[in-house]
């Protein structure tokens, strides 16, 4: 159908057209895209098999949804995808406030235009991008805004009693007739605001200013909620709680896999910045296992969640040091390396909620432990684990390194140098370039120094060498040189 072609209420009923509800309308084209295969979803990563079939299960059930998790778990993302499951266009009587149907009218203004014109009645076309509506659960939010209230100014003007149900100035959820309506951090909406939707969850109707308006809307309800809103600073109420068909809950990326693509993804590089920073596998491995790291971290706490919104401004920040260095050396191009990763903790510090422990010891202190933890998490899946070495009589595949530097009196990896002056350094503890060799020998050269520098920063986590952080950059002794010197 050319919704072009259509511009009055004869013109649609000639054309056949059949308006249905919201939800069966959401159910169909779900049950389309099912049918032929098609990704409902997109761009939304490790939920294929856990939230997005419950989720699906409720749309074909026509249930009003509440998604349930913590922060940065793509919950907002879902309920704005669900637009893609309404029809391009649904014709409404121009003019309405509330999107009337013009085959099924509930408004008085389309009433009246209906009785007046008949099919002569025009009408206009909205497409799915205008039918999805959002508000943010703040403690402002009042009955008026959601439902509605009496405008004085026009009933002045129309010169109306307030007895008139025409002085109505309809609030978002009427305004929102016909389209989904989501609500964010719904436990963070008063107790009184939550049980204004009672009637609208259930009945389909509303009430405003003792107006018995029998109004039934046509809606898509999604809620969304974050567990440690419960305790923190409110709860859904159970009455309402009751009257929402589904509860789905959502999580964090199970893999460091899933991670990598929701980072890549949701990133905001400059062209420029991709171009001219090459970043190892390595390198993106690590930046996503210190979120995992922060969520089963014991200075951070587990309720609040650490949002994916860390790994993301991590590896913008990841670049834009590396970026920084480039420019000042004046290189066209670089490489990422393992001391970049300083230049992340203002986007973990940011990111994470300390329990009592985490901040006696800091914030910054909290963001580099979990950049060291990562490091030993992934050591083992690269090199041979250190402890296990320890047990045998065999000499140590790491002994080579920690002789080269119990024979120097200390090496130092500044964050300015150049990436001539970087590799040549790295390039001196010959003993590095062997280990790659043996275990990691179809490295690619351009990730190969990010490697060698992985090793110095693994062999210290596994207190084999002492790293000391200086204003400039970053010093690695033999720990036992470095003990004595300190007496």
């Amino acid at each position: 159908m050319d919704t072009k072609d259509i511009k009055t209420l004869g013109e649609l009923k000639a054309s056949g057209y059949k308006s249905r509800p919201i939800k069966d309308e959401l159910r169909q084209n779900l049950r389309t895209k099912i049918a032929s295969g098609q990704q409902v979803f997109e761009g939304v990563w490790g939920f294929e098999n856990t939230v997005i079939p419950e989720l699906e299960r409720a749309i074909l059930s026509r249930h009003n949804i509440n998604l349930l998790g913590l922060r940065g778990q793509a919950k907002t993302r879902l309920a704005r995808l669900m637009v893609n499951l309404l029809d391009e266009y649904i014709p409404f009587v121009t003019g309405s406030e509330i999107n009337d149907d013009p085959l099924n009218p509930i408004s008085r203004f389309a009433k009246s235009q209906i009785v007046e014109k008949g099919d002569d009645t025009p009408i206009s076309w909205l497409h799915r991008s205008e039918r999805f509506f959002e508000k943010l659960a703040t403690p402002d939010v009042t009955v008026a805004d959601l439902i509605g209230d009496i405008d004085p100014i026009k009933a002045a003007n129309l010169k109306l009693s307030y007895a008139d149900d025409r002085v109505i100035h309809f609030g978002m959820i009427p305004r929102a007739n016909r389209c989904i309506f989501v609500i964010n951090e719904l436990p963070d909406l008063q107790a009184r605001i939550q049980v204004a939707l009672f009637n609208i969850l259930q009945e389909g109707d509303i009430q405003i200013r003792g107006f018995k308006v029998r109004m039934p809307l046509d809606l898509q309800f999604v809620f969304t909620a974050n567990p440690e809103d419960y305790t923190n600073r409110g709860s859904i109420v159970t009455p309402l709680k009751d009257r929402i068909g589904s509860q789905i809950l959502t999580h964090y990326p199970e893999t460091i896999e899933i991670a990598r693509t929701i980072t890549s993804q949701e990133a905001k590089l400059d062209e420029r910045q991709a171009e001219a920073i090459h970043v190892p596998s390595l390198a993106k491995d690590l930046l996503e296992q210190i979120g995992f790291e922060a969520r089963e971290s014991e200075y951070v706490d587990y309720k609040s969640g650490v949002s994916a919104r860390m790994s993301i401004t991590a590896f913008e920040n990841l670049l834009s040091t590396a970026e920084r260095r480039a420019l000042k050396s004046g290189s066209e191009r670089t490489t990422v390396r393992l001391s970049d990763f300083m230049g992340v903790i203002p986007a973990i510090t940011g990111k994470v909620e300390l329990v009592y422990e985490g901040e006696q010891e800091g914030a910054a202190f909290v963001a580099e432990h979990l950049l060291e933890s990562s490091i030993k998490t992934l050591f083992p899946d690269y090199f041979p684990k250190i402890e296990k070495l320890e047990k045998s009589t065999d000499k140590s595949p790491f002994q080579d390194v920690i002789d080269w530097f119990f024979a120097e009196s200390g090496f130092e990896l500044l964050d300015d140098a150049t990436d001539e002056e970087y590799r040549k350094q790295l390039d001196a503890i010959i003993p590095l370039k062997q280990l790659l060799v043996k275990y990691q020998p179809e490295l690619a050269e351009e990730d190969s120094y990010f490697m060698r520098e992985f090793i110095l920063w693994g062999l210290a986590q596994y207190k084999k060498l002492s790293r000391d952080r200086f204003a400039e950059g970053i010093q690695f002794k033999d720990i036992y040189g470095s003990y004595i010197s300190k007496l």
